[in-house]
């Protein structure tokens, strides 16, 4: 496929006529409110979140970051990620499936040249179509073959998001010829494709997670974006930001499940709720234990969100670099987005497990729900572990190794 095509969409606030941050950042505070209204009932009846999504259509959020001049809501990634951690607050499986729909909406930007990359986003603003699917590695992979006409797709993808509702797929694909990894886009409509519902987590329920099951189906030429290949031979630095772009994402995500559980606790708190257990008055705003658990994992969350900044203001410096980005310069944005990718996971878990201690027994009930903070939490972190990123961070600061062209979905 040659040297893969680097981003060439708009990048910086001077390129965008669309309605600005503000006015995105209070659509999300009012989807985010309408979710909340009902986030406990929804979760635990466990439906495809085709209702949720039409909301997502509705307000706009879909088409948030294709370009104005496209029919999109001209927004930049910086303001894609606070939507993203709003949202997260309230329902953390539609953020999820959020996060994964602008990172895959926007992957022809990534990985495909830039008028077919403009053709694909003004049909999906026109349309207002809802991605899902995945561009992580998986075994075994799935097979991309030439046919009459373009290719055919053939394989089964496990588990991935908002394939329930998504309108477009976008999968990784290994072609059969020469073993090479590429981006393929997929209307889940066409024959050959077969959708299924099966990944029953206990946690991010909503996140219309399923396997597709890819039977001959067909694939025009144009809708193969391009190379995934980690080879820095093929792809350039600026596409390779892909991976610490889409992985601030699942950042985002974290923190803000952290950060609903805390103010969703901190209400109750404060409500004066009495004790199920006579020895402790949990929940109490002068209980010692309880104020110093508040004041943990507010730092906690606090600290995982400054380092999340800076990752972020790397992340927005390294597109606006464009084609000068280096090898170096893109090292250095993945390492910091892997740090902030470990903070945000330590923050999720802790906050969403120690919430139920200081809430007490009463965090039991299923009417209240606090529990769908943690098994979203956990659910996520289990596909998304940190150790890789870890290792990746040490490996850098102790051998300044770059780290792996690793996509997050």
């Amino acid at each position: 496929m040659g040297v893969a095509i680097a981003p060439s969409g708009p990048t910086s606030e001077s390129d965008r006529t669309g309605p600005g941050r503000a006015h995105w950042l209070r659509v999300a505070r009012e989807a985010a409110d309408d979710l909340a209204t009902d986030a406990v009932a929804r979760e635990q009846a466990g439906k495809a979140p085709l209702d949720e999504v039409s909301r997502l259509r509705e307000s706009g959020l879909l088409t948030l970051l294709i370009p104005a001049e496209l029919g999109g809501g001209g927004a930049d990634w910086p303001t894609a990620y606070a939507v993203v951690r709003e949202i997260a607050a309230a329902d953390g499986a539609i953020g999820q499936l959020l996060s994964c729909h602008f990172f895959l909406s926007w992957s022809p930007w990534f990985f495909t040249e830039p008028t077919l990359a403009a053709q694909v986003e003004q049909r999906s603003a026109a349309e207002r179509w809802c991605w899902g699917g995945g561009l992580a590695r998986q075994e075994p992979p799935l097979t991309l073959a030439r046919a009459a006409g373009g290719f055919v797709l053939d394989g089964r993808q496990s588990y991935s998001t908002g394939v329930l509702v998504a309108d477009r797929l976008t999968v990784r694909a290994v072609r059969a010829d020469t073993g090479e990894p590429l981006a393929v886009v997929v209307d889940p409509a066409h024959h050959g494709v077969g959708i299924d519902g099966d990944a029953d987590t206990f946690g991010q329920r909503l996140a219309a997670g399923g396997s597709v099951e890819f039977d001959g189906a067909p694939i025009a030429a144009d809708d193969v974006l391009g190379s995934l290949s980690a080879d820095e031979d093929v792809l350039s630095p600026l596409a390779g930001l892909a991976s610490p772009v889409g992985r601030l994402l699942s950042v985002q995500l974290r923190l803000g499940m952290a950060e609903g559980v805390l103010a969703e606790a901190r209400d109750y708190s404060r409500a004066g709720h009495s004790p199920w257990h006579p020895d402790w008055p949990v929940g109490s705003p002068q209980d010692q234990q309880v104020l110093t658990a508040y004041g943990e994992l507010t730092v906690l969350t606090r600290a995982a969100s400054a380092l999340t900044d800076q990752a972020q203001e790397a992340v927005h410096g390294g597109l606006l670099r464009g084609e000068d980005l280096t090898y170096d310069e893109y090292a250095e944005i993945s390492v910091l987005v892997a740090m902030a990718e470990a903070a945000a996971s330590r923050a999720a878990q802790e906050s969403t497990a120690r919430a139920l201690d200081i809430i007490g027994a009463r965090s039991a009930s299923s009417r209240l729900g606090f529990d769908r903070f943690w098994r979203n939490a956990r659910t996520h972190t289990l596909y998304e572990p940190v150790a890789h990123r870890l290792r990746d961070v040490g490996d850098y600061f102790l051998n300044g190794a770059h780290p792996p062209f690793v996509l997050p979905v």
